[in-house]
């Protein structure tokens, strides 16, 4: 069964519009996870555009003391460093919150969001290096992909135990065109080859970007995919539905027939 894990960062960008608390990102991730999610997500970046790194502390608080079976998944750049901000570094947020999955992203400051995978051609023992730091601390490690099958051969050289295979093109496809649409449904079977493909690697597979109450219909009959990250379609539809909601009719959507 895919389960879900709900992206609060989009929470965290309509409350930093304004002074204060509201809304609370804990207080979202609290009805979240009553509604079922088995997981949350952040995404914090240097810039802090929305999750901020005392968020990211107060949500794993939060996790371990009244939640410890809600997985905890950091997304973000392994060589992001301090910055003058009060941006700590990726390195000393995953050191201080210890998540149970590290997602790692190849964006820079200047990405309006995630848009592409790693390239793991050339040397890759800084990555290697920084996976092992994140296994040493306790997490499982996942490493953002785009479904292309000869770059997933090179994960498990690097160590990472699962991959988050980017969806941003499939979303795109069934937005412009439909789900029954056949570009649709070849994206569909090239998201399903890589996945069936990293799992003959041993590699786990989850699964984000874009993905929503439409296009989820056709993805989810991919059966590898153990966890879906979904903030900013959910978010939206929450506005017009209430989060509890939400989370519970996306939840509905990845149950087995």
């Amino acid at each position: 069964m895919t389960v879900l894990s709900v992206n609060v960062n989009k929470i965290a960008l309509l409350r930093n519009s304004r002074l204060g608390n509201t809304p609370s990102v804990v207080g979202a991730a609290r009805i979240a996870i009553a509604a079922g999610a088995r997981g949350i997500t952040v995404h914090p970046r240097p810039d802090q555009r929305h999750i901020r790194p005392s968020d990211v502390v107060e949500l794993s608080a939060l996790l371990r003391s009244e939640y410890p079976g809600i997985e905890f998944n950091i997304e973000g750049n392994p060589f992001a460093g301090p910055r003058d901000n009060g941006y700590p570094g990726f390195d000393a947020l995953i050191e201080e919150t210890r998540p149970d999955q590290v997602t790692l992203v190849p964006d820079s400051d200047q990405q309006l969001t995630s848009d592409h995978g790693w390239d793991l051609s050339g040397d890759q023992s800084a990555l290697q290096a920084c996976i092992g730091h994140y296994h040493a601390l306790g997490a499982r490690v996942s490493l953002f992909m785009d479904p292309v099958p000869p770059m997933i051969d090179r994960v498990p050289a690097v160590g990472a135990d699962r991959i988050e295979l980017y969806t941003g093109p499939f979303a795109a496809a069934v937005n412009e065109f439909g789900l029954e649409h056949p570009q649709s449904l070849a994206l569909l079977e090239t998201y399903r080859a890589a996945a069936d493909h990293a799992r003959t690697l041993g590699l786990g597979v989850n699964a984000g970007h874009d993905l929503d109450r439409v296009n989820l219909r056709l993805f989810r009959q991919i059966p590898a995919i153990a966890e879906v990250s979904i903030g900013h379609a959910l978010v939206a539809d929450a506005l017009q539905l209430g989060l509890d909601a939400t989370v519970r009719a996306y939840c509905a959507l990845l149950a087995p027939a």
